[in-house]
């Protein structure tokens, strides 16, 4: 699953005038990794992730699939923020991360049956719903033409971020062009000072993303083929048609 702003600076003994950084470039030094496998580590690290994106920052998060680079869903300063670390346009809006299934019809409306099935059975899990959103919402993810893209993921460091904060915009962790990141290391080689906290899961279990399934038409239409597959989602609607081959 639609990237946010920082605090902090301690106090100092002498008063030096530095040029304010650009809002559009990262400060130096302002990313830290906290590895995750550190009990204490992890719970440092939640709590300095959960403050960043609160300040509009991003954070990059292990997922089930591959790592996420993430930003408050509703802060359209933080998202944009996410676009650009990415190398992204507004045409390319991120899907928005939720740590419960109900939260879905809080952003989506008029959830076919079939889909509240496909969630019922492959939540969490590496499949993400284009839904119609809720026409209350004010967030603004990019030109998603009244659309959302909502996943819940299955992975114990994510859903406990998302705990905290809420719905997040999460995109893979990489600059656009670039195979998705599957460790902390390649996301930092390649987002590097753009993103203010790492947290380190390890290894990504694959390096498969999600399926990707518009629901908002009729009948249920792949946009992407991801981990799960036609077949299984067949079981659910054999009217749901393949993504187009390019």
């Amino acid at each position: 699953m639609s990237s946010p702003p920082v605090p902090g600076l301690p106090g100092t003994m002498v008063a030096v005038s530095h040029p304010a950084p650009s809002a559009d470039e990262p400060e130096d030094g302002t990313d830290r990794i906290f590895d995750c496998a550190d009990e204490a580590r992890l719970e440092a690290g939640l709590e300095s992730a959960a403050t960043a994106l609160g300040d509009a920052r991003l954070v990059v998060l292990p997922t089930d699939t591959v790592y996420g680079v993430a930003a408050d869903a509703f802060d359209a300063a933080a998202v944009r923020r996410l676009l650009r670390a990415k190398g992204r346009g507004r045409n390319m809006p991120p899907p928005v991360l939720v740590a419960a299934a109900s939260t879905l019809d809080a952003l989506a409306a008029g959830v076919p049956t079939y889909a509240r099935d496909l969630v019922a059975e492959l939540w969490p899990g590496p499949l993400t719903l284009v839904c119609t959103q809720q026409p209350s919402l004010t967030w603004d993810l990019g030109d998603t033409r009244s659309t959302v893209a909502v996943r819940m993921p299955d992975h114990p460091v994510a859903t406990e971020l998302l705990t905290r904060t809420g719905p997040l915009a999460v995109s893979s962790a990489n600059r656009s062009g670039s195979a998705a990141a599957t460790t902390i290391a390649e996301a930092r080689s390649m987002l590097g000072d753009r993103v203010q906290i790492y947290l380190d899961g390890g290894p990504s279990a694959g390096d498969v993303a999600s399926t990707i399934l518009d629901v908002t038409g009729q009948r249920g239409r792949v946009l992407r083929q991801g981990a799960v597959s036609l077949e299984r989602l067949r079981e659910f609607d054999p009217r749901i048609s393949a993504a187009e081959s390019s």
